[in-house]
């Protein structure tokens, strides 16, 4: 896959574009990139452009939009987690796991046992981060970064046609769960919750399960959040068809 570049938007139109800020600084002063060369540009909406630089500058970087491809790296089934956010650097790294692995939108989920602390400038970095994963993984729709939620909101909005599942000891596997549910017919997407260090309260728990929420195990021994939150994605798209979004047989 040729280095892909961030243009933050719209390319669809456009004969040219430019690349400011970090991306440009990237392409011209650590991939020391020169008038022709050829690049991958992205905007989030769904599709690749190719394109060749015509102008190097100081801290910006013209290119001549080539042509465009709609190339889809969706999961066709899509994939909302929400999650207590660790702090400090684990949350980028699950950020850039949940980009990685597919998942369509994040929520920081506001719980007893944690604090509403993310601000907009957190938020934006996590965005960043987003940004990142999908230019090396290879997306062309950004995962969503979502305002905190409050636990019970989460959980009350969740669609009664989705797959919900929540993290929890002592829960079901996931395996069962995902046969179980596939049998009549597909889900309308998959909403999975991920607690604090500490876990839920049995009070949380309680009110997930009286909305529909099934609980789910994910082993014998405890998780760090970022751990659960990847391992539960990863345990449920790794059984998808990326084809139709079914079970993969």
């Amino acid at each position: 896959m040729a280095d892909r570049y961030f243009v933050d938007e719209p390319i669809e139109g456009r004969p040219r574009v430019r690349l400011t800020g970090s991306e440009a600084h990237h392409l011209a002063h650590v991939m020391r990139a020169a008038a022709g060369d050829a690049v991958t540009l992205f905007d989030g909406g769904g599709a690749e452009f190719s394109a060749c630089i015509e102008h190097v500058g100081r801290s910006e970087i013209e290119l001549v939009v080539l042509s465009r491809e709609p190339i889809d790296r969706e999961w066709p089934l899509p994939v909302t987690l929400g999650v207590a956010l660790p702090k400090g650097d684990r949350q980028r790294w699950l950020v850039e796991k949940a980009t990685e692995l597919g998942a369509a939108r994040l929520v920081p989920l506001v719980t007893r046992r944690t604090g509403e602390h993310q601000t907009a400038v957190g938020l934006e970095r996590l965005r960043r981060s987003v940004i990142e994963a999908s230019k090396q993984c290879g997306r062309n729709h950004l995962m969503e970064i979502r305002p905190p939620e409050k636990l019970g909101d989460y959980l009350a909005a969740a669609p009664a046609e989705s797959l919900r599942l929540i993290g929890q000891p002592g829960g079901a596997s996931v395996a069962p769960v995902l046969d179980e549910h596939f049998v009549a017919a597909r889900p309308s997407g998959i909403v999975l919750a991920v607690g604090p260090e500490g876990g839920f309260t049995d009070e949380e728990i309680q009110s997930a399960a009286s909305l529909g929420w099934q609980s789910v195990d994910l082993g014998p021994t405890i998780l760090r959040v970022e751990t659960a939150a990847v391992a539960l994605i990863a345990a449920i798209v790794t059984r998808l068809d990326p084809s139709d979004g079914r079970l993969a047989r």
